[in-house]
């Protein structure tokens, strides 16, 4: 069961401050990257139905973040932070302003001094967040502004998202050794192939099988259809020597179309982020490109794509 989360917003006028306790059910190394990486930023920053949308980041003492929010209506409001101070997985701090599409300051806005603290708490992080602000009149702007309603509105996104990263993480190899396996898409026989397979080769499942109705719903992702909920997301199965056939079902339902030929992979899990790099980068030269190399929802760095001589390849780099 997950620990009870903790929030606490309290505003302290006298001294021109608001204060901010929130805890998160996920490790402290993976809260810190979702506080600090501008691609898992984006998917939770703003409250809906506003989304965050980077334009540049430097997250280096000195350096700066540079986003606006949209609204459904196509309206963008730009924001500036510029980093001060930083003990990774630990601290840092910055000035956040109102600005335009160019990172010109906006003077008639306020602008806020950020401290934000990441304490790891076993298997669950909190977060205190201090915000300063120079004039009470710009507090009271904020909080005019809504601020409360949008922060809590973001952080309740960020439970999406980290519940999903989380969930997945604890189900993969306690390891990041490299290997090579195979992956098979089926169009909704997967568990059926599966079990088949495992009867042949007397083996069984790691983590057993892993189904679409098991990962939480991530903030900017559509529900997902009952009947795809029971359908398998993820298995693994061992076959002779250290050899892993892994297996999906691609149902029509979120738009797959399985044909001979793009129903398996060679998938490839290298030990580094360099080398997964290296491996793309190559591999893919001439080729199709499925989805490059990028942080996905469940913690990993994934990329598809098929080569110039029409091999499928996946790779898959999953962080220590």
């Amino acid at each position: 069961m997950n620990k009870a989360i903790l929030f606490n917003f309290k505003v302290d006028k006298a001294n021109k401050l608001i204060q901010v306790e929130r805890s998160f059910n996920a490790p402290n190394d993976l809260v810190w990257a979702a506080w600090t990486e501008s691609d898992i930023l984006d998917q939770w920053w703003a409250p809906k139905p506003y989304v965050a949308v980077t334009k540049s980041m430097d997250f280096r003492e000195g350096g700066r973040w540079h986003y606006y929010m949209q609204g459904p209506e196509g309206d963008k409001h730009y924001c500036l932070f510029d980093y001060q101070s930083i003990t990774p997985l630990s601290y840092f701090s910055g000035t956040d302003a109102f600005c335009d599409e160019n990172a010109v300051p906006n003077p008639s806005m306020p602008s806020v001094q950020w401290e934000n603290r990441f304490s790891p708490e076993g298997e669950s992080t909190l977060v205190h967040v201090q915000m300063r602000f120079e004039k009470l009149e710009d507090l009271e702007t904020i909080i005019q502004m809504g601020f409360k309603e949008g922060f809590t509105a973001g952080l309740e996104n960020l439970d999406q998202y980290i519940a999903a990263q989380f969930y997945l993480r604890k189900q993969n190899k306690p390891d990041n050794k490299a290997r090579v396996t195979a992956y098979l898409n089926f169009p909704g026989n997967t568990e059926e192939a599966f079990t088949f397979y495992k009867s042949v080769f007397r083996t069984e499942f790691v983590n057993g099988i892993k189904r679409f109705g098991e990962i939480p719903a991530g903030p900017n992702q559509p529900v997902v259809a009952e009947e795809v909920k029971k359908m398998v997301l993820h298995v693994e199965l061992p076959l002779l020597g250290d050899f892993v056939l892994m297996g999906t079902d691609a149902p029509k339902e979120m738009g797959f179309t399985l044909t001979p030929g793009n129903n398996m992979h060679i998938s490839l899990e290298p030990a580094s982020m360099e080398e997964a790099t290296r491996l793309f980068t190559e591999l893919s030269i001439e080729g199709e490109i499925e989805m490059p190399l990028q942080e996905m929802f469940y913690g990993a760095y994934y990329a598809g794509f098929r080569d110039k001589y029409g091999i499928n390849w996946m790779i898959n780099y999953q962080p220590k």
